[in-house]
């Protein structure tokens, strides 16, 4: 993953951690008061709450301790496409360019310019060097690019 990547999941981890399981736990405790628990919404609505606020706390744990932190800028330039790259392509056929930054499945956010490293893209031009052209087998067809710039921002 990113360093953006892992620092939002670490984020996401401290909120759920510092924020939200307290609150789920006084929620628990306000239904506990209530009274008779096989009948009390609140403290079963709570209760799944904190299944899965726990459930996502393991889930990002497991990610992090799993993950290998990849800081581009750090990575000499070569021009070739590597995992991290921000990547601009040019369409040979509607001369449009196209920018993406190659991230994790965790990451990805085609609309940001943020897509997968097993995206149809992706996989296209990863390994590639400036200049090379490219054909990127989508739903829609096939589509020719051009590597038009690689840069390690």
């Amino acid at each position: 993953m990113t360093v953006a990547g892992e620092k939002k999941l670490r984020e996401e981890l401290q909120h759920l951690k510092a924020v939200v399981r307290p609150s789920i736990s006084a929620a628990i405790a306000e239904a506990r008061a209530h009274g008779d628990l096989r009948e009390n919404a609140e403290y079963h609505a709570a209760r799944e709450q904190q299944s899965f606020c726990e459930g996502r706390i393991t889930e990002i744990e497991r990610k992090l301790a799993d993950s290998e932190v990849i800081d581009i800028t750090r990575i000499p330039h070569s021009g070739k496409v590597i995992f991290g790259a921000t990547v601009t392509l040019f369409n040979l056929e509607t001369e449009e360019k196209v920018k993406y930054r190659i991230v994790g499945e965790d990451e990805a956010n085609v609309s940001a310019g943020r897509i997968s490293v097993v995206s149809p893209i992706a996989r296209a031009v990863m390994g590639r060097h400036e200049g090379d052209e490219i054909v990127v087998r989508a739903p829609a067809g096939e589509i020719e690019y051009e590597i038009d710039s690689v840069e390690h921002v």
